[in-house]
């Protein structure tokens, strides 16, 4: 089983909200604390439920986001 990581650049986002829209999942969230250039960036709301489909990550017209795969080994 996977997990993703999903890592938001505040300082490179503008707050336009296209990865909200295309998130299929509805887990992303623009944060109530503006950015040094005055943006309400975007972060996650719930990554545990993130699926990696990186729908975010390439409507970004920014390059604000990245996601990250680990591997979780069951115990």
């Amino acid at each position: 089983m996977a997990r993703f990581h999903v890592r938001f650049d505040r300082e490179r986002c503008k707050g336009c909200q296209l990865c909200l829209s295309f998130c299929p999942k509805k887990i992303i969230k623009m944060s109530a604390r503006l950015n040094s250039k005055g943006y309400a960036p975007a972060g996650m709301a719930d990554e545990e439920r993130c699926i990696g489909c990186q729908s975010c990550a390439l409507v970004c017209p920014d390059g604000a986001i990245a996601i990250f795969k680990e591997e979780v080994v069951p115990v």
